[in-house]
């Protein structure tokens, strides 16, 4: 099963993905790929970048991979790990996209 499939994630593709964030080792792996930009790294410098070794940057990416926040493509004898920003961007969108809509109301309702 994919999270965040398209534009629009539901409340549970919200929550999945917000939950792989979650953790400080995930959150810097996260931040590693988006300054790598599109090519992404391999799983070596990315552990090299995070300071995280082996099977628990293996279990760490497969997290983000799972909540559609990450992609992984094998390149010859690596594996490169990248950022799906078309998701994460969606993800933001959804946070924000009812920004201030409640205010006026809340403001009302408060001094009535």
């Amino acid at each position: 099963m994919e999270i965040l499939e398209g534009n629009d994630p539901t409340l549970a593709d919200a929550a999945v993905a917000f939950a792989a964030l979650g953790s400080e080792q995930r959150l810097g792996v996260l931040r590693a790929l988006v300054r790598a930009g599109d090519p992404g790294l391999s799983m070596g410098a990315l552990g090299k970048s995070c300071g995280i070794a082996g099977s628990t940057l293996t279990h760490h990416v497969k997290t983000l991979a799972h909540a559609g926040l990450v992609r992984q493509a094998r390149q010859g004898r690596s594996i490169i790990c990248a950022v799906d920003y078309q998701r994460v961007n969606a993800l933001s969108k959804y946070l924000l996209d009812e920004c201030c809509a409640d205010a006026g109301g809340l403001e009302q309702s408060e001094n009535g």
